[in-house]
């Protein structure tokens, strides 16, 4: 077994085994509530996962019992009050307008080119759930709790939730949960679309790695990555000929590419494929791209 860590973290593990990297929420003893040190680290984690060919899939979880509790409120009053410095409160600034924190690191998953699954093992509510939106997988536990509690609080749905939420859910239920900022469980998550899976609490984590191995065992990184790219843009094209002409460049530029021969090779000869191309040398240029972000996610 292949196993790297980052020793340099202080709210987050991050642990690279056998082509899966591994990140943790890691303030167990705050239920691993986000700070702008967390939200720092995890769009460096994504940073390296992305730059190293070696990481396949990314899974991401919580130490302890909670997920992420959210923000941590222990400013009080003010912890989401940016003043004349939003900056300085880990916010950006771009073109004079603040941009929260969560939504930096959604929008950095959301730019991922490795596929992202979350193992949601406990309470995820609001910026510790809408991180996991942009993520491509939600895994619960059945022992998970989750929450759109924005209204609550005084304050709206953030991390571009208002653009994800409805796509995964629908309208009326992403309304639902946001309008009343309950907190419900597992079963419900799972029945309204937020989570594929709900597993017992000691299977979560076994049933993530699986779901990682497969990928990082099966199939081609550079279609993946592709593939994303594609799904995620697809949600805004406007109509299917619009996606039909995107999918249609990038096999086009596969369709004779190293990793396409050896996938059919490896099929007519019945063994297992061995992908030669790399995500940081081989993405074809048809790959759909997100607009550049000022503020580097």
């Amino acid at each position: 077994m292949n196993i790297s860590s980052r020793t340099d973290f202080t709210e987050i593990e991050y642990q690279v085994t056998d082509q899966i990297a591994i990140v943790t929420l890691n303030r167990p003893e705050r239920l691993n509530a986000f700070t702008f040190a967390m939200r720092r680290e995890l769009i460096e984690a994504f940073d390296r996962a992305d730059a190293d060919d070696g990481v396949r899939a990314v899974v991401v979880t919580g130490a302890g019992r909670a997920f992420c509790a959210g923000a941590d409120l222990s400013g009080g009053a003010d912890t989401f009050a940016h003043g004349e410095h939003p900056e300085s409160a880990g916010g950006e600034l771009v073109d004079g307008v603040p941009r929260d924190g969560g939504g930096t690191v959604a929008l950095r998953i959301a730019r991922s080119l490795k596929p992202v699954i979350a193992a949601i093992n406990g309470p995820a509510v609001g910026v510790g759930l809408t991180m996991t939106l942009p993520m491509d997988i939600r895994l619960a536990s059945s022992q998970a709790r989750f929450g759109f509690v924005f209204a609550r609080r005084g304050i709206v749905t953030e991390a571009a939730s208002s653009w994800f939420l409805p796509r995964i859910a629908g309208i009326a239920q992403a309304m639902e949960w946001a309008a009343t900022g309950r907190v419900f469980p597992a079963s419900e998550a799972l029945e309204g679309r937020l989570v594929s899976r709900v597993y017992p609490p000691d299977e979560l984590l076994p049933a993530a790695y699986a779901l990682a191995r497969e990928i990082a065992d099966n199939t081609s990184a550079v279609s993946v990555a592709a593939i994303r790219r594609l799904m995620w843009s697809g949600l805004s094209a406007s109509s299917p000929w619009e996606a039909h002409a995107a999918d249609s460049r990038i096999m086009a530029e596969l369709g004779g590419a190293p990793d396409t021969v050896e996938g059919v090779t490896a099929f007519l000869e019945k063994r297992p494929a061995d992908f030669p191309m790399r995500v940081s040398e081989d993405l074809p240029a048809g790959v759909p791209s997100w607009p550049d972000n000022p503020y580097g996610v």
